[in-house]
């Protein structure tokens, strides 16, 4: 799945090869390149994909996005927690656990002696 995430750009370096920022991820900064949006400037909200810029938006879309981003997140997690069963860590496994399928891998060999 791909996924461009909104951030605010908050600092612009123009003085290598090409144009390249910092961008504010909700706390995490991390660099962009700006060739695709040459207008960009400081404090505007930009899409960012795999280390570029891909489009331009309003601040109160970047934050409906990064709101969404963050409810999906709780919520994928809350997903993953409730589907863990629950193990008795004080038992001592001494073979597979029930309901587990069958190992589909090939008994390893027996080491010489």
């Amino acid at each position: 799945m791909c996924l461009g995430i909104p951030g605010k750009v908050v600092e612009i370096n123009d003085e290598g090869p090409l144009r390249m920022a910092r961008v504010d991820f909700g706390g995490v900064r991390k660099e962009a390149c700006l060739a695709y949006l040459p207008e960009v400037v400081l404090g505007d909200y930009v899409i960012v994909h795999v280390g570029f810029a891909i489009s331009q938006l309003d601040e109160e879309e970047a934050h409906k996005t990064l709101e969404m981003l963050r409810a999906i997140d709780a919520e994928g997690m809350a997903m993953e927690l409730g589907a863990l069963p629950e193990v008795d860590r004080t038992a001592e496994v001494t073979g597979p656990l029930p309901d587990a399928p069958p190992s589909q891998a090939p008994p390893a060999p027996e080491a010489p002696v």
